[in-house]
């Protein structure tokens, strides 16, 4: 098992998507949210990811593919 920590902003069209279930559902990962900001234009979430490694890189991968800008966290800053 592997946790990554990970900024996900999500483009006006997807705010209201249910991305972070379906990256739970369709990759077997636990989702956690740690920080967020979302409004009816744009958000972002610090997201916890914990599964297989292989896993947490297929649904970073799906949500990039569907347009979500995904940055790494490390400590308490964000890169990107």
């Amino acid at each position: 098992m592997a946790v990554r920590r990970l900024r996900f902003t999500f483009p006006q069209d997807l705010i209201k998507e249910p991305v972070i279930y379906l990256i739970g559902r369709q990759f077997e990962l636990v989702t956690n949210i740690r920080m967020a900001d979302v409004d009816e234009r744009t958000g972002w979430v610090v997201l916890e990811l914990e599964g297989e490694p292989d896993e947490i890189a297929r649904g970073v991968a799906w949500a990039e593919s569907r347009g979500v800008r995904v940055d790494p966290v490390t400590g308490d800053v964000v890169e990107g």
